[in-house]
């Protein structure tokens, strides 16, 4: 006997990891009232056992192998037939058949496994050294439904394993993906930078009208960009396992990193109304810069979204437990069935016509404050949207 294949290794494991394969075994042996019972894996060059029971010392276990031409499944595996024999010496077809003097049989059944594609994987089949009443409709059926069994269990664990490689493969892209972002992202802010720093000397010279709106669109183009930017990198690094990196500590006072914010929006959005209102008596355990991202973030979407030449309003207020975030704006409501997802990934609305983003504000912002063990909610009804960040103390 030759050692088995790859493929076929492969195939025994296949067959020995079906649950109830054992019991199909013992069920085809009482039912047939044979000693012996097997499930084969044949194909054109090899017949290999991938399972057995064996009560009559038959001598073939799990991974033996017979000459695929001393076998009578070579045959079957052309015509795929059941093949019954009751009496090898009183069957006409067989008594003369090489197979059963080889291997000293008098009683024989053989059922193909056929899988859902219509390859045929092998038999599954009974023998033994004496004479068996098995040529019978009971008998017959009972090891069919047996073979149509097994072979459910091989298809269903070719599709488990076709689903896990389609989910490594697209795992591994995504991955691949997120790192290029990454990549990119990290790319583009030195010149964006350096475009912001350029255009901000440039309007602070004496430009003539023109030239000053040029550069100002210029600038907003660049704080948009920026905060796109820095949107992707955070959604990349949570995609990539590290997640919200928190940093407490803080250069700026927590109401200085938000007035940088509100100067910085300004310079983009030179029209925008922003009242603000900030009042605690403990200092905030926070990071200022993440929070001040998560404000602008907000801030950036009512802007975008709000009705223009409204005011918008933002209070950071302490609570008996800890910090409220209150960011609120005129505008049209927000639709019912958009607000479940607004703080999904690339989650937009409706979005008008020069209306700019990758749907990753809201997204980060919500990251943020998961990150400080805090959440984040949303209302918009009466033409009034309200954002609301509830941090813990």
């Amino acid at each position: 006997m030759s050692n088995p294949g790859k493929h076929i290794l492969k195939d025994i494991e296949r067959v020995s990891n079906i649950p109830s394969v054992n019991h199909i075994l013992e069920l085809a042996c009482e039912t047939t009232g044979m000693g012996f019972a097997a499930i084969a894996r044949v194909d054109e060059f090899s017949w290999v056992a991938c399972a057995t029971l064996d009560k009559i010392g038959f001598g073939l276990h799990a991974g033996g192998e017979l000459k695929l031409e001393t076998t009578i499944c070579n045959e079957i595996m052309q015509h795929r037939q059941v093949v019954v024999i009751d009496q090898v010496d009183q069957d006409p077809l067989y008594k003369d058949h090489h197979t059963p003097k080889i291997y000293g049989l008098q009683s024989y059944i053989s059922v193909p496994i056929i899988l859902k594609n219509g390859s045929f994987f092998g038999t599954l089949c009974a023998i033994d050294r004496v004479p068996a009443k098995v040529n019978n409709p009971k008998v017959v059926n009972t090891l069919k439904l047996f073979a149509e069994l097994i072979g459910f269990h091989l298809d269903s664990q070719e599709q488990l394993a076709d689903r896990d490689r389609t989910i490594a493969k697209e795992r591994n892209e995504a991955e691949l993906r997120e790192q290029f972002i990454a990549m990119l992202g990290h790319d583009l802010r030195n010149p964006v930078s350096a475009i912001s720093s350029a255009v901000q000397l440039q309007l602070k010279g004496n430009l003539d009208e023109r030239n000053q709106r040029l550069a100002q669109i210029i600038s907003d183009a660049a704080v948009r960009t920026r905060g796109l930017i820095d949107n992707i990198l955070d959604f990349a690094s949570g995609k990539l396992g590290s997640g919200i990196v928190l940093n407490y500590d803080n250069h700026l006072s927590l109401e200085e990193t938000i007035e940088q914010v509100i100067t910085e929006l300004k310079m983009a959005w030179p029209d925008i109304i922003i009242n603000k209102n900030i009042t605690y008596t403990d200092i905030p355990v926070v990071d200022n810069k993440r929070i001040a991202q998560l404000i602008s973030n907000i801030l950036s979407n009512a802007i975008t979204h709000g009705s223009k030449g409204k005011p918008i309003a933002i209070d950071f207020t302490q609570q008996e437990k800890g910090y409220l975030i209150k960011i609120s704006n005129d505008g049209t409501p927000i639709p019912k069935n958009i607000l479940p997802h607004l703080f999904k990934p690339f989650s937009r609305g409706k979005v008008q016509p020069g209306q700019q983003g990758l749907g990753l504000g809201l997204y980060i912002a919500s990251e943020i404050a998961r990150a400080h063990g805090g959440f984040i909610s949303v209302s918009s009804i009466n033409e009034r949207t309200c954002f609301e960040v509830e941090l813990p103390g």
